[in-house]
Order: structure tokens, then C-alpha cells, then sequence
């Protein structure tokens, strides 16, 4: 078993509805975004997968997030934009990219600073 990961980010603003403390309040983040895919075997050129097709891929569903406020952005107009609701939507969309590909995407992590962070794994 082969994992590849690739990291990204974007810069946006947020705020959690309903949080009782200054989260509540709008603010801003560099958000880090991990992805890791799976393969169980290579290619005839000795690749899992492409690093850059997966970086073209994610990059794909993180550009209707950057320089934004999170809120403003489908389904996080009603949803909040919690880091896990983050994690679990970029999963969706990024997994429906990989559809057809030899791989299986493992989860996404969004980290909200450099220490603090979510993990999506789907059951």
C-alpha cells in the first residue's frame, strides 16, 4: 500500500454561529489542507500517482475558498464553517475528482493554525 499526500492552503475569513467565545466573531486563517490518497500498486513508470494532478485536483475545489469569508460560500451559508465541516465537504468534492482514478482517498486534514487541526476519515 502506497499513501500520497500533498498540502495546500488558502486564505480566508470565518466566523462559527452560535459559538460562545471570539470565534464568533469574523476572522481570518491561513487554512493548511492535507490530502491523502491510497494505491495498492504502481504504474509502468514506477508512480502510485501523480503529485501534480492531485495538487491540480485539490487546488480545483480550494479556489472557491480563497480570499472569501467562508460563510458566503455553498452549503457554509448554512451550514457553519467549522474546520471538521471544512474537512468533510473538501473530502466530498475531492473525491468525486479522483472518481475513476487507481486510488482511494484516505482523508483530509484542515488545520486552522500550526497547532491546531481536523481530520476527516469517512466511516
Amino acid at each position: 500500500m502506497y499513501e500520497i499526500t500533498v498540502e495546500r492552503h488558502f486564505d480566508a475569513a470565518h466566523f462559527l454561529r452560535g459559538y460562545q467565545g471570539k470565534c464568533e466573531a469574523l476572522h481570518g486563517h491561513r487554512f493548511k489542507v492535507v490530502a491523502k490518497i491510497r494505491a495498492t500498486a504502481l504504474d509502468d513508470i514506477g508512480l502510485a500517482f501523480d503529485f501534480t494532478i492531485l495538487k491540480r485536483h485539490l487546488d480545483a475545489v480550494l479556489i472557491r475558498f480563497d480570499h472569501t469569508c467562508v460563510n458566503d460560500v455553498p452549503p457554509f451559508d448554512e451550514i457553519n464553517p467549522s474546520s471538521e465541516n471544512i474537512a468533510a465537504n473538501i473530502y466530498d468534492e475531492l473525491r468525486l475528482k479522483l472518481e475513476g482514478a487507481p486510488v482511494s482517498l484516505a482523508c483530509v486534514e484542515v488545520w486552522e493554525s500550526p497547532q491546531t487541526y481536523v481530520t476527516y476519515i469517512p466511516d
